[in-house]
């Protein structure tokens, strides 16, 4: 028995099968969850790539930025399952002129966007779902250290402090509701996002030099083990609460 075993999730994120959300959901299923994706813009992607799982499961589209999409979210999640136990947020984007370096000269409707996708998002996806979640569960979010400036990570970063607040808020406020709220704070991986960034390997190249235990930035399974952990109720008693999963590069400095 698993983990997860009876435990119903949603999975957002999903791109390719390089992607943490794509080895969440894979563990999720491995520990005994039925598992839910959503996907947006590449839909025939996401559900081609949902066909690699062990079971392939129902993707919905979502944008996390239309209203309409958000208010039919739970009709459309209990025509697959009848209530939810976790959820995981792993969506985020920022347009290209907010990275990079070009963090002085970044137009506020980019900002706003990115601040809409990769932030804003968490709290209405959770609030979206709330409706399904009557028994309490765990939403668990995708971070990335944000305690200090990085290099071309620029407004990202940003959006990334304005998450870890978001989620801080959400656990004060969903806590009542028995659902706790968690952040899985991630080393640079190789993935489809990552590839998007300008100059991510001058962002990536200092972490398997740096980090205590070392760093694979092509292994995204050590974040999606943390995720599915946080899912599980081996944590009955953590909320507001960050995990990061970065090899240590976060507590060494120079």
């Amino acid at each position: 028995m698993g983990i997860l075993e009876g435990k119903r999730i949603l999975v957002t994120g999903v791109i390719t099968d390089s992607s943490i959300a794509f080895h969440v959901a894979r563990l999720c299923q491995e520990q005994g969850a039925t598992v839910v994706l959503t996907g947006y813009g590449r839909l025939s992607l996401v559900e081609r790539i949902a066909k690699r799982l062990p079971d392939a499961p129902p993707v919905l589209e979502l944008d996390a930025t239309d209203d309409e999409h958000l208010r039919t979210l739970p009709d459309r999640i209990r025509e697959h399952v009848d209530g939810l136990d976790g959820v995981v947020h792993a969506i985020a984007f920022t347009p290209q002129d907010a990275l990079g370096g070009n963090f002085l000269n970044t137009e506020w409707k980019d900002v706003a966007t990115a601040m809409h996708t990769s932030t804003y998002s968490l709290k209405a996806i959770s609030t979206a779902v709330l409706p399904l979640m009557k028994d309490g569960g765990s939403i668990v979010a995708m971070d990335f250290d944000n305690s200090v400036s990085y290099p071309v990570y620029d407004w990202m970063g940003v959006a990334k402090s304005a998450l870890t607040s978001t989620a801080r808020y959400l656990a004060r406020y969903l806590g009542d509701q028995k659902i706790r709220v968690n952040l899985v704070s991630a080393g640079p991986l190789r993935t489809m996002a990552a590839r998007s960034i300008p100059g991510f390997d001058e962002l990536a190249e200092a972490w398997p030099q740096r980090a205590p235990l070392g760093w694979d930035t092509s292994d995204p399974e050590p974040s999606a083990r943390a995720v599915v952990a946080l899912l599980s109720d081996w944590f009955p008693a953590t909320t507001g609460e960050i995990v990061h999963v970065d090899g240590g590069f976060h507590s060494t400095g120079a």
